[in-house]
């Protein structure tokens, strides 16, 4: 008989998971138990600083209060529908996001790579019905290094051997240019473009900032070539960066956003395409859908995230903590840190080859209660819970120094 799972150890359901789970994960040696705030508690008692939040989704950290409430509170009320009948949650939330994001429409969805997917149907359609495109042409542009998820299609048009190899056929319909390149982003956008379809900051290749000027050089180049502009917000968006999405750096507004993990506040899976609604508008009953999506539970989940984010006050810690970050790192580098870049509290940090694997360094910071991850490389991604504190931050970066000495 299977034993309960809490006698336990950590050990032991490591290896349990071995022969039952696909290994599509290679996580580090913690196994969780409990969390709460930014720290996080393993079987044993051991705790953790969590400095990955989720990749961006526990950005209000682990069981806030506000949104563990709208949780319970609609747990007991109503939980799912679908959207066969309308509900009484779901209304407000779209309203209170396109205000949030100054876009008109929404289309709820749950995962990440749900929301991309959804983008590049839409993009579709609006290139076939709105601009023209002959049908069964239209292509969109993105980016090398991009991480948009990994279903089919969208490992279609990754430059991640990893994600690719073994999963062809891959769907048609892509052009890659490299990120940062607005002269060979130009040179691939042509008459049958629906969209550009970039990260404003690539979260998976180490947190690649572009140089100032390229989110709007895509914005004019966009709107000059008729395709749509879509930001792909998912890691970077709600409030990461310092503002509430990347892409306001530079005063920016895209023709359509997808949002995701943030925007479930740690608790449900809520993701969403917003966008302008003569684009989102080509979409007509039947064409698109999603049993959960929308569902009652992710929209009061999902509303309590964006009245998190209306106060401004997230936004502002991350802008004031992540000069902390950046000054910590920046007294690091060659002293085993040989570059880094960050915006708010988002970093990609490079260490010397020569100290170990991105994969090593984040086993050695777990050993000193600092929970990161590894990203290619020896690059390790720094993305607290935005609810962290200055001294919290202070403590963990003593601890790269520590491991890095």
């Amino acid at each position: 008989m299977t034993a309960p799972a809490r006698t336990r150890t950590s050990d032991d359901l490591i290896r349990a998971e071995e022969p039952v789970l696909a290994h599509n994960y290679h996580p580090l040696p913690v196994v969780v138990a409990r969390a709460e705030g930014t720290w996080v508690e393993d079987v044993e008692g051991n705790r953790y600083l969590d400095l990955l939040a989720g990749y961006s989704a526990l950005n209000f950290g682990h069981r806030h209060p506000a949104l563990v409430e709208a949780a319970h509170r609609q747990l007991d009320q109503l939980t799912l529908t679908s959207r066969a009948f309308h509900n009484d949650r779901l209304a407000e939330f779209a309203e209170r996001l396109t205000q949030l994001t100054g876009l008109d429409m929404v289309l709820p969805m749950n995962t990440g790579a749900e929301a991309v997917e959804s983008g590049i149907k839409v993009a579709r359609k609006w290139a076939y019905d709105v601009k023209g495109v002959p049908a069964g042409q239209a292509t969109i542009v993105v980016a090398a290094e991009n991480f948009h998820g990994r279903t089919t299609t969208i490992v279609s048009f990754s430059t991640d051997e990893t994600a690719r190899a073994g999963f062809g056929p891959f769907t048609p319909g892509f052009r890659v240019v490299p990120y940062n390149d607005l002269a060979a982003l130009e040179a691939a956008v042509d008459e049958t473009t629906a969209a550009v379809l970039i990260e404003p900051i690539q979260g998976e290749a180490g947190v690649i900032i572009p140089d100032d000027g390229y989110l709007a050089g895509v914005r004019e180049l966009t709107r000059r070539k008729g395709c749509l502009f879509i930001a792909d917000e998912i890691q970077s968006g709600l409030g990461r960066t310092g503002r509430t999405l990347a892409v306001e750096h530079e005063d920016v507004v895209p023709d359509m956003l997808l949002l995701g993990k943030a925007l479930g506040g740690g608790i449900v899976p809520v993701s969403a395409v917003v966008a302008r609604r003569e684009v989102l508008g080509v979409l007509h009953p039947g064409e698109h859908g999603s049993t959960f999506g929308g569902n009652p539970l992710a929209a009061a989940v999902g509303t309590a995230v964006v009245e998190l984010l209306e106060t401004g006050e997230f936004q502002r810690r991350a802008a004031e903590l992540g000069v902390i970050l950046r000054d910590g790192l920046t007294e690091l580098v060659g002293k085993g840190v040989t570059g880094f870049r960050s915006r708010g509290l988002w970093a990609g940090v490079d260490v010397d080859p020569a100290l170990g694997t991105g994969r090593e360094i984040s086993e050695r910071l777990m050993r000193e209660g600092v929970l990161v991850k590894d990203t290619h490389g020896s690059t390790i991604r720094l993305a607290p819970p935005l609810t962290i504190t200055a001294e919290e931050l202070r403590s963990a970066l003593a601890a790269l120094e520590k491991v890095l000495g």
